[in-house]
């Protein structure tokens, strides 16, 4: 999923992205298509000390100066943007409490939160519920769920969880050793074929 948007380079083959072939842009052009795609992290990848605020405003670091941004000052615009993009995971009153002071399903909301900045017409989220309890994997699952169908973005999420995978997903592509074994709608997979691909030990959510 990472090389998607090259946070990891791939070592072979192309990744075709809106006609755009990623593999090859230069690093002016990547850093325009990486504004265009939000990525949400398994650990949350927040600056812990912190402000809420200042973690989700950097989700705008591809749009503003540099120089700026490294001294923490965004246009006022961006600001209540980020208070919006707050509320509307339901943190608007955590703003100006630092990120450590958060639950864990708190700091994966405020990841989405920090996404939603870029106005990305893509977001891939990372094993976005592996660390968080079935009723927060769910909650979290819905927060994807709404921007996907409400705002018309497509979302590339990794999961492990099958019952998760039934719930959310329109599409399932599984992967096993960098090989795709399966493709197709959720209701092609079950329970017997998940744990052939992923191993008995492979979990569900519940």
């Amino acid at each position: 999923m990472r090389c998607i948007n090259r946070l990891i380079e791939p070592t072979a083959g192309t990744i075709t992205w809106d006609g755009l072939d990623v593999t090859t842009a230069p690093q002016e052009e990547l850093r325009r298509i990486r504004r265009r795609i939000g990525m949400v992290f398994q650990h949350f990848n927040l600056v812990h000390r912190s402000k809420v605020i200042t973690n989700v405003l950097a989700g705008r670091l591809g749009y503003v100066n540099p120089a700026l941004s490294l001294l923490n000052k965004f246009p006022q615009a961006d600001v209540q943007k980020a208070l919006d993009r707050l509320d509307r995971v339901g943190l608007a009153p955590k703003a100006y409490a630092r990120a450590d002071e958060l639950s864990g399903g708190q700091q994966q909301r405020v990841g989405i939160a920090r996404a939603l900045m870029q106005d990305p017409q893509m977001i891939l989220a990372d094993e976005p519920v592996a660390s968080l309890d079935p009723v927060l994997a769910h909650g979290i699952m819905q927060y994807l769920e709404d921007i996907n169908k409400n705002d018309g973005v497509m979302v590339i999420c990794s999961l492990h969880f099958l019952d998760l995978v039934h719930r959310y997903a329109d599409r399932v592509i599984a992967l096993n050793e960098g090989r795709v074994v399966f493709e197709g709608t959720p209701a092609q997979i079950d329970d017997a074929m998940f744990k052939e691909i992923y191993g008995q030990d492979a979990e569900r959510v519940g």
